[in-house]
């Protein structure tokens, strides 16, 4: 179920009305209080950051941190810093740092000249585990994993402590010089902090500060061979930043004991407050970057941009827009709560934006011909259609008309069921924005299957009108044969068959939808359509919202994704 509780709208206000969303939670609460007289922060500028790691691509579960993190900086005059967590070289790389700024830029965020690398504070904070060994508050132990995992204890019984715990200061100091020069192997020794081993807290269990790593580092190359931990770095770096609020999903809530003691015991510039919400969660979907890249590197899917990914890159390639997925973003709230939303919430913010935005088109997917015979064979026609009726400013364009068109082949049937109102031999409809037709039977070819239809038309119904008053109540989309442009149409469904792939009882492998992408390569569009270009998004008529693909459209290969359908299937008083 969506997480329709934290949902915030002013009184009066409806799902569609943007500036209505109130978007104060309790993160604000909080902030209000830090910034105000005899706060902690009184006097000084909000300071956010956004730190991912450039492990792969940023996925929906991002664009939140992302909205919370830029979109409080935003809300209090303050800033917010893009950091790159690149403090694991195994699974790092250039084209994912690149990746994330194309991202964030995308959604309509800037960061100014505030770009970091965790990477530019290694010297510094190797100088601080230095410090900290010095204090008596860190020791080199050589202590195997699988021992040190061991010796942890359980939740309800304390931890043994090291042998190597009460190593004296220079030694350890030693050691560690020595780790940093290379002389041990990968694995033999680590540097851990020393706390308290019978902490309720596990992560407070003398937890390990760095570990001997040698990989190629994507800026640092092969100057380090140990490298920090995360609980260990993030504190420093938001201290060094001068960061006021450390904004960071619920599962860092355990963590946060560790981060206050780094930050309490380093001599660092500033004391960043940690504050932890809740991650997001979509039906339908994985957010794991671990299953994400098993995904993209076992070419189950086309790459970290395929439209059924909840990644940003194949969120945009499959026609979602900016505004659609901030509005997504603020209007699903901000809790402690863990929870899932619906994917269909997500498809509602983005039918919202391209109802009001997207130019109204005709195509048609499986084209089967249509031949009105009493038109004219030499003759062709135009006529002048609003581009979008929700937006007068969007204005008009001229579709071509002639005698032989294209329809959708479910728009005939041979022999009608009820409440059939489309073509069948004898029935009338509207063609849309031309002429009512009426159907008089259909050719076949050898194996019985209809190749053509035929039709006649009544001149005195220009522009679907029946000036006699009679009913018709079916209308029908359809192209001009002579002016339509060939294009493929991909249609996308969910990529997992289960509301929850994550499951603990199950591989999320076991559960791919075969059906998840729907190749027509032989569809039919208005010639209007040649003149667009990347990220066009349109409706076709009577079949949803589409847009031109960013990664195989071309001039004279039109490929267009299915970005959502016409029907909205959320429902808020679920």
């Amino acid at each position: 179920m969506a997480d329709l509780d934290n949902f915030h709208l002013t009184p009066g206000a409806t799902a569609s009305d943007d500036t209505a969303v109130e978007s104060k939670h309790f993160i604000h609460e909080f902030i209000e209080e830090d910034i105000a007289a005899g706060g902690r922060f009184a006097g000084m500028t909000v300071h956010t950051r956004f730190p991912p790691e450039p492990n792969g691509y940023l996925h929906i579960g991002h664009a939140k941190a992302i909205v919370i993190d830029f979109g409080t900086a935003e809300k209090y005059g303050g800033v917010c810093n893009l950091r790159m967590d690149d403090t694991n070289p195994s699974k790092e790389d250039v084209e994912y740092v690149e990746a994330i700024q194309e991202d964030i830029h995308w959604l309509g965020y800037d960061w100014g000249d505030r770009f970091y690398f965790a990477s530019d504070y290694f010297p510094k904070m190797y100088d601080l585990a230095c410090d900290l060994i010095r204090k008596g508050l860190a020791y080199v132990c050589e202590q195997t994993p699988e021992q040190m995992r061991a010796s942890r204890g359980t939740l309800t019984s304390p931890g043994t402590p090291s042998p190597w715990r009460d190593r004296s200061p220079e030694e350890s100091l030693d050691l560690f010089a020595r780790m940093k020069a290379g002389e041990f192997a990968d694995g033999s020794m680590v540097l851990r902090a020393k706390i308290d081993m019978a902490s309720g807290n596990m992560n407070m269990r003398d937890p390990v500060l760095y570990r001997i790593l040698r990989a190629h580092h994507h800026r640092t190359g092969d100057t380090w061979c140990i490298y920090p931990m995360y609980d260990y770095a993030h504190p420093i770096e938001d201290a060094l930043e001068c960061i006021t609020h450390s904004l960071c999903s619920l599962e860092f809530e355990d963590h946060r004991p560790l981060y206050d003691w780094v930050v309490n015991n380093c001599d660092l510039p500033s004391k960043p407050r940690q504050i932890e919400f809740a991650r997001l969660g979509i039906n339908h979907t994985v957010m794991s970057k671990r299953k994400l890249r098993h995904l993209v590197e076992h070419q189950l899917v086309s790459g970290w941009d395929d439209p059924r990914l909840p990644t940003l890159g194949g969120l945009r390639r499959r026609g979602y827009t900016p505004k659609s997925i901030r509005n997504f973003c603020e209007r699903i709230g901000v809790s402690k709560v863990n929870s899932t939303v619906e994917y269909s919430f997500l498809e509602h913010c983005l039918r919202e934006d391209l109802n009001a935005s997207a130019t109204r088109v005709m195509a048609v997917l499986r084209p089967i011909k249509l031949v009105i015979d009493n038109y004219p064979a030499d003759q062709t026609e135009t006529f002048v259609v609003e581009n979008n009726p929700e937006d007068p400013a969007a204005g008009t364009r001229a579709v071509s008309f002639s005698r032989e068109l294209w329809i959708e082949a479910d728009d005939f049937l041979q022999t009608p069921v009820k409440g059939y109102f489309r073509l069948y031999p004898g029935n009338e409809v509207r063609l849309k924005a031309a002429y009512v037709v009426r159907c008089t039977g259909c050719d076949k070819d050898e194996n019985g299957s209809v190749v053509a239809i035929h039709a006649t038309y009544d001149p005195d119904t220009r522009g679907g009108n029946t000036p006699d008053g009679r009913k018709v109540k079916g209308t029908i989309h359809w192209v001009d044969s002579q002016t339509a442009l060939p294009a493929e149409v991909r249609l996308y469904d969910n990529l997992f068959t289960v509301a929850d792939p994550d499951a603990a009882d199950r591989n999320f492998l076991d559960s791919i939808n075969p059906a998840s992408l729907e190749i027509l390569p032989e569809a039919k569009v208005e010639a209007s359509l040649a003149s667009y270009q990347v990220p066009a998004s349109f409706q076709f008529l009577r079949l949803g919202y589409f847009c031109l693909d960013n990664g195989d459209s071309q001039p004279g290969h039109l490929v267009f994704n299915r970005s959502v359908s016409l029907k909205d299937s959320f429902n808020p008083k679920k």
